[in-house]
């Protein structure tokens, strides 16, 4: 990808993250450590060593901020390569950026809601980063089934993942963690790979080839 694509991508994941925008840096390193350390204590989010969904989502948070801002120190091999872009991600991290979107979501809602329960809606869309945190790092080490069996909690949370587009095929993510395709049994459909391979085909960005044997 070249640096401008990569700005871009910083501004439209921006644009589509809106109020839970995460640091393609700080999230990044903050995976890779996940990766390294899965259901230890040295996790940055495993089930296993936190009490309940909700003291994990603090614990995360906690140490995304800490990486994102470099209060910690982050051994290389988990920084290396992963793009950064200082300045915006101040903008966008800010508190400033942040009641923008909300602001922008509560205008929307008041415009387009047409019964009062659809306002029950409205603190999903300022927390969309967490949820979507929760769902894969705390359910998709707890509930489903596996195709690999590894030395951690991962599991592939549907047969076929309609919610999280590919991504709650955790069990085959963590068995193959660089291939960007997470599904490997015929109906394991990545719907997010599925774009990746469109964006790849346009030239905006360059899939390296991975061999992943299917199961």
């Amino acid at each position: 990808m070249s640096k401008t694509m990569e700005r871009i991508t910083f501004v439209l994941t921006w644009v589509f993250q809106g109020a839970s925008y995460l640091s393609a840096y700080g999230y990044g390193v903050m995976h890779r450590m996940h990766h390294a350390y899965t259901d230890t204590e040295q996790d940055p989010h495993s089930p296993s060593y936190d009490a309940n969904l909700f003291a994990m989502m603090w614990k995360t948070k906690t140490i995304y901020q800490d990486i994102n801002t470099q209060r910690v120190a982050v051994d290389s091999r988990f920084t290396k390569n992963v793009p950064q872009w200082k300045s915006f991600d101040a903008f966008a991290s800010s508190r400033f950026s942040r009641v923008l979107w909300i602001s922008l979501y509560i205008l929307f809602f008041a415009f387009f809601a047409t019964a009062w329960w659809q306002w029950l809606l409205l603190p999903i869309t300022f927390l969309m980063a967490p949820i979507h945190g929760v769902i894969i790092n705390w359910f998709g080490h707890i509930y489903g089934y596996v195709n690999f069996k590894m030395k951690n909690t991962s599991k592939n949370l549907f047969r076929f993942d309609f919610l999280m587009m590919g991504e709650g095929y955790h069990n085959n993510h963590h068995m193959h963690a660089s291939s960007a395709n997470f599904g490997v049994k015929w109906y394991e459909i990545d719907m997010t790979y599925l774009i990746i391979r469109v964006l790849n085909a346009l030239g905006f960005i360059k899939l390296k080839p991975i061999s992943v044997k299917n199961k």
